[in-house]
């Protein structure tokens, strides 16, 4: 794990509220380069009316703009995350059938965007959005921050979804100790053929293990596995 993406892990793991977790994601966008970010998470449960959680620092005119008008029912971005784990660089494609919202977006100044979804085996979804006004995103810059992109949006979803999903007891779920083992490394930012010749045991060893805490703490990725067992204390 890198120097950045341990600090907004610690920053994250020490959020108690929502409003702590947009204050550290606001300030890992600006490092990123953006100076707009928000995070959407939607639980499933209860069944009748799911559970949506909406947390960015956009401006008050353009939320209020956004909820007046329902923008949220004709929002492509949202869409495209409900079918998708791609990242969507904005663009006048992306918002071709939705002009009065993208020519509205853009009077409040986001102008260029990159959204990015995320998904959990409980069922939860999230859409990640990092947006500015100025300089349009290039293919260099896409390449350079792409996995740290994808690897925020991940960790935000899984600091919100243990806010507010019901949450599984620390001591419901147990680690063997090679599996610990094997998630310490991982989290470090090892490879399985790496964490393979640390621990003297064959790859497939090592994905048997990490397939089965997937499996365990119902993560989508080793991403979501490391910050969740982590946040509750299994590492």
């Amino acid at each position: 794990m890198d120097t950045w993406q341990e600090d907004q892990l610690q920053a994250l793991l020490g959020a108690r509220r929502d409003e702590e977790v947009l204050t550290h994601l606001a300030a890992a966008g600006r490092a990123l380069g953006f100076d707009f970010c928000a995070y959407g998470l939607r639980i499933p449960q209860p069944l009748a009316a799911p559970e949506l959680i909406m947390l960015n620092n956009y401006s008050a005119s353009w939320q209020a703009r956004y909820a007046e008008q329902g923008y949220l029912a004709v929002d492509p971005t949202i869409a495209y995350a409900s079918r998708s784990v791609l990242p969507l660089l904005w663009s006048e494609e992306v918002f071709a059938q939705a002009r009065p919202f993208w020519e509205d977006a853009r009077a409040h100044g986001l102008r260029h965007g990159w959204s990015q979804s995320c998904h959990d085996g409980r069922g939860n979804a999230g859409l990640l959005t990092l947006a500015r006004s100025h300089d349009p995103l290039s293919g260099q810059e896409v390449r350079q921050q792409g996995q740290r992109v994808a690897w925020l949006g991940q960790a935000v979803h899984e600091t919100l979804s243990g806010h507010h999903a019901r949450r599984v007891a620390p001591d419901a779920i147990l680690l063997t100790r090679r599996e610990a083992e094997v998630l310490r490394w991982t989290a470090d930012g090892a490879t399985s053929a790496q964490v393979s010749d640390r621990l003297h045991i064959s790859e497939r060893t090592v994905n048997f293990h990490i397939n089965n805490m997937l499996l365990k703490l119902e993560a989508p990725n080793k991403t979501a596995l490391a910050v969740k067992a982590l946040r509750l204390g299994l590492i």
